[in-house]
């Protein structure tokens, strides 16, 4: 099946959100398209997040999805549609449990297993955000650090991402950071307003999913002083884990709080927090990647 991707209207939240409807073509079947990417490959964050939203669409809209867990398992096409296979692995009295298939001519690029639950009382407490982290309004932009360059990296994280990404610590899109560390926080919100609808929790839970794979693996470069646009770097997502803890919006100011524990076999792991200006804790995450570079090895 070939889908050409949707073309850009010039609103990169909208386009995005246009890519994220999916369309019914048979019972727990959808079919989706993908943002125009510069190498042609689908990005990874997108498909993640059409595969949570397929399997939301099974799931009754009083239950929210609490954890996903998913393998990358081959590159995607962005000039073909993606199908989504969705298998109904358990509905209970307060959890839902669903397995997606994302596949491209006939084979999975994704899989996903997600689980969903009624909102229900209980235990409760938060972690805490660093006790010095500035607020977003004090950080520079990317859409400001990159507004004058002619690169293509500058090019996608000014004019096509659907995030204002505000790094506090030196952002590493064309060089390397002056520190080697392998901890970072980043502010992000959406480029606009998410429209209110009958699954908005569900719609931020996977914009949420889609914006946290962009910044992911970012603290094992700047562990190792690589940045974005290190001659001959390869890069890709393995698999990620996520845990939403508590309701948020990708339009209001999220703080992600991240640190890269360890590197190994051309591999990495990177983790991150994810909180609420008011410090309380809305998600947990951890991906490891595939991180090569030429001159190790």
């Amino acid at each position: 099946m070939s889908a050409a991707p949707l073309p850009g209207s010039g609103d990169p939240l909208a386009d995005l959100l246009a890519v994220l409807e999916l369309e019914e073509i048979d019972t727990d079947l959808y079919r989706g398209v993908s943002q125009p990417q510069p190498r042609g490959r689908v990005f990874g964050g997108q498909v993640l997040a059409q595969s949570l939203l397929a399997a939301g669409l099974t799931v009754a809209d009083t239950r929210q999805p609490h954890s996903v867990h998913g393998y990358f398992l081959r590159a995607g096409d962005a000039s073909r549609g993606i199908t989504f296979s969705v298998e109904r692995l358990r509905d209970g009295r307060s959890f839902s449990a669903r397995r997606v298939h994302a596949l491209q001519r006939g084979e999975p690029i994704l899989t996903i297993t997600a689980s969903f639950q009624e909102d229900q009382p209980g235990l409760e407490h938060t972690d805490s955000p660093p006790s010095t982290t500035p607020p977003p309004e004090s950080v520079p932009s990317a859409l400001d650090l990159l507004a004058d360059v002619d690169h293509p990296v500058a090019t996608f994280w000014t004019q096509a991402t659907a995030f204002d990404v505000r790094h506090v610590e030196e952002p590493i899109y064309l060089a390397p950071a002056a520190e080697a560390t392998s901890r970072q926080m980043v502010w992000m919100r959406a480029r606009g307003t998410v429209p209110d609808g009958p699954r908005s929790e569900l719609l931020h839970r996977a914009l949420l999913s889609y914006a946290c794979d962009q910044v992911m693996l970012e603290p094992l470069l700047r562990r190792h002083g690589r940045h974005w646009t290190t001659p001959g770097l390869s890069i890709a997502s393995l698999d990620h884990a996520m845990w939403f803890h508590r309701p948020a919006r990708v339009d209001e100011w999220l703080l992600y709080v991240q640190y890269a524990p360890s590197a190994s076999g051309g591999r990495g792991l990177g983790s991150a927090r994810v909180y609420r200006t008011d410090g309380t804790l809305v998600a947990s995450i951890a991906q490891e990647g595939m991180v090569r570079v030429p001159d190790v090895g």
